[in-house]
């Protein structure tokens, strides 16, 4: 019987080897922190996700209610009236929507689907609603308050009819809110909603 010999293993083979699999085991970290980087923007962006929106009850507001609708001259909203500004040397609102777009997915022809949004006054001043408005017959919205005193909250409502329009159907649609406010520095912000309308 003839003896086995053993041959020694090349070290640059080795150490080629040891090479690849660190490169294949960084590649491999690096895809995970990515696939659940972007898993947990998307789970904010549709679940509302975020520390940002966390309030209390009592930081809602629910002095001056309202609904709005696609009509941009409605009772007690005149249109060719400019926004009305706080003395620039005083406190001045701050506005801030910490999300603005809210996808629905997939839903049926005659569905009607709602979601809430925040609004935030981080400013230092009272923070008015002038106008609201949306772009379509089809969806309307209602704030708790349109006078948000600074640290405080007005809860958005916006609902969506996908049976408004027939036509719709089979299409993916986009509707918006436009928001008019007193804060200098965005006196105008929107909030937009998306729903894929199946036929069936």
């Amino acid at each position: 019987m003839r003896d086995s010999i053993a041959i020694p293993a090349n070290p640059q083979v080795r150490v080629r080897h040891s090479r690849q699999k660190i490169a294949a085991a960084i590649v491999i970290v690096a895809g995970l922190a990515l696939l659940l980087g972007s898993g947990w923007y998307w789970f904010a962006a549709q679940f509302g996700a975020n520390p940002a929106l966390a309030y209390r009850p009592e930081d809602v507001a629910r002095d001056q209610p309202l609904h709005a609708v696609h009509e941009m001259d409605m009772p007690g909203m005149d249109m060719s009236k400019p926004i009305t500004f706080l003395p620039k040397d005083g406190p001045q609102p701050s506005m801030a929507i910490p999300v603005t777009f809210y996808d629905f997915g997939s839903i049926g022809p005659t569905d009607v689907v709602k979601r809430d949004f925040v609004l935030v006054n981080r400013g230092q001043a009272p923070l008015t609603i002038s106008r609201a408005y949306t772009s379509c017959d089809c969806t309307s919205a209602d704030f708790t308050s349109v006078v948000i005193p600074p640290g405080k909250v007005s809860l958005i409502t916006i609902q969506f009819d996908a049976g408004f329009h027939p036509e719709a159907a089979g299409t993916t649609v986009q509707r918006t809110l436009i928001i008019q406010n007193n804060d200098p520095n965005n006196p105008q912000l929107e909030i937009t909603i998306q729903a894929a309308v199946r036929k069936s």
